[in-house]
């Protein structure tokens, strides 16, 4: 039988910034009517060669071919002109549009608007491929899953037929994960050839046809989906054996660190983010919070470090291990708490706007948490130096040098840094949201036992996910938010992920505390 058709060639591509060199004469193809999974560590230079295919970035040397043909792709509208389609982790959409009036924004210049053909053309669309979505909706009125369909709908109405997917399932329920691939699915039949670039071996299993491997810049092979492992899979992007298991000790004399009862939380419009919260954390066990994005869980965590303000009402009590009086949080300020030993590792979508400065590099953030100790006018730099080259070595930051600008690094470097300078800080309760976002999967692992760490030590970790596969296997209990209320607090031990995604999209009445 005949090879289907290449849709997308690369032929020894290579792209530096600088002295980094992010791809080094790679040479991978993707066909028609193929599901493409693209794994590899982080800064193994995933993103920077999907860029490339969709004129974000121009290559310094090899050649792209489009069915087999030398093309030369200097911008994003040259790849839609080919038929190449990129849909990105945060997307790029008008909130106070509709999903028809957000189409039309990427109409060619030539065409003639008319917004009942975009919407009769883009309807078309949607029935094709079986996506649910209403055209009539507002933006700022849809969940994470139907924006993500709408980028999707955008570049098919644009006439893609080479999709390419950065994360899409990262703040997906399983049930919303199932409908997307469905559809992808469906682009498959159709002969459209995707790319998807994940960390979820799971995912990269149950959808992908083929699977290519990056380390370091450089491709190191291919391997059938029927044939791989989530082992294999890993083996290859490491270049050794890594063991795949989370550990979970069963917690040992568990002690109350924080009760929580009546948190609310007021948003800019008046709504309660998170309306009347009752729960307890325990030192030496981890909590995970579960919810699709968006339901309270960086509310919940804000509040307790101090960043929000509750509502009148509302009680945050810590208890200090060396106390038998319970101190109250609310209404004081976030370095009162963090002095008592609360420390927030919140890892942001704009990690570099909130967590670290992006100008300085790694020394100069870890110097962030401690020059506020001080009492001499001579700044220590070596604990800050010392404690850099720990993080590096411990989870692989790929960095020039501990003084390079964390903003040159890749996301998934940078949020290393930030996650262990958090970690780093000795605190007796540690709250780290989506502290594996981005991260792959041998990365990912580490954090999880530095994690386990922390739990052994006696801290009460709280974990905000979004794999529920992860929280299932890493946490203790899981609370589920949803619309801001506490839907249900779980076994992680015997809880499973139905359940768990069903208490995120409220399909259960009545939520057992």
């Amino acid at each position: 039988m005949a090879q289907p058709q290449n849709a997308i060639r690369l032929e020894r591509v290579t792209k530096t910034f600088g002295e980094v060199v992010a791809n080094k004469d790679v040479s991978l193809n993707v066909r028609r009517g193929e599901i493409l999974a693209l794994l590899g560590e982080n800064g193994s230079g995933k993103t920077t060669l999907m860029n490339m295919i969709a004129g974000i970035y121009y290559p310094d040397g090899g050649q792209i071919y489009v069915d087999d043909q030398p093309v030369d792709i200097r911008s994003p509208r040259d790849a839609l002109g080919l038929g190449i389609g990129m849909i990105h982790q945060h997307f790029k959409l008008v909130d106070v549009f509709t999903a028809t009036e957000n189409i039309a924004l990427s109409m060619d210049k030539g065409e003639k608007f008319d917004l009942r053909k975009v919407h009769d053309k883009a309807r078309a669309i949607c029935e094709k491929y079986q996506f649910a979505l209403d055209l009539d909706q507002k933006v700022y009125e849809m969940s994470v899953s139907q924006k993500q369909t709408l980028e999707i709908v955008k570049v098919l109405y644009r006439g893609a037929d080479i999709l390419i997917l950065d994360e899409p399932t990262a703040v997906l329920t399983p049930q919303e994960t199932e409908r997307l691939f469905a559809v992808i699915r469906n682009m498959k039949a159709d002969g459209k050839a995707v790319i998807i670039i994940t960390h979820k071996l799971h995912e990269v299993l149950s959808i992908s046809d083929r699977v290519a491997i990056l380390r370091k810049g450089e491709y190191v092979g291919d391997i059938a989906t029927k044939n791989a492992t989530e082992s294999i899979l890993t083996e290859m992007m490491v270049g050794e054996k890594v063991v795949l298991n989370i550990d979970r000790p069963v917690p040992e004399n568990p002690v109350r660190r924080l009760a929580i009862r009546n948190l609310t939380v007021v948003g800019p419009e008046g709504n309660h983010v998170l309306d009347n919260a009752d729960f307890d954390v325990f030192g030496g066990e981890i909590l995970g919070i579960a919810g699709i994005s968006g339901n309270g869980q960086k509310e919940l965590l804000e509040a307790i470090a101090g960043l929000q303000t509750a509502a009148p009402g509302a009680k945050i009590e810590f208890f200090p291990p060396d106390s038998d009086t319970p101190v109250e949080l609310v209404g004081k300020s976030p370095k009162a708490i963090r002095e008592a030993g609360i420390h927030l590792s919140f890892v942001p979508e704009d990690r570099l706007g909130m967590g670290l400065v992006g100008s300085m590099g790694m020394t100069d953030n870890m110097m962030l948490k401690s020059y506020g100790k001080g009492v001499s006018p001579i700044v220590d730099r070596k604990a800050p130096h010392d404690l850099a080259e720990e993080i590096r070595e411990e989870l692989g930051v790929v960095t020039p040098s501990l003084n390079t600008p964390v903003s040159r690094l890749s996301g998934g470097n940078v949020q290393k840094v930030l996650v262990g300078r958090e970690l780093a800080a000795d605190p007796i309760v540690l709250m780290t949201a989506y502290a594996v976002r981005g991260l792959d999967i041998n990365t990912s692992y580490t954090i999880y036992r530095l994690l386990n760490e922390q739990k052994k030590k006696g801290v009460a970790v709280i974990y905000v996910g979004e794999d529920l596969d992860v929280l299932l296997e890493l946490c203790d209990r899981i609370l589920i938010l949803c619309g801001g209320r506490v839907n249900g607090i779980l076994d992680g031990r015997s809880a499973t992920k139905e359940e768990v995604g069903l208490r995120m999209t409220n399909l259960v009445k009545e939520a057992g505390v």
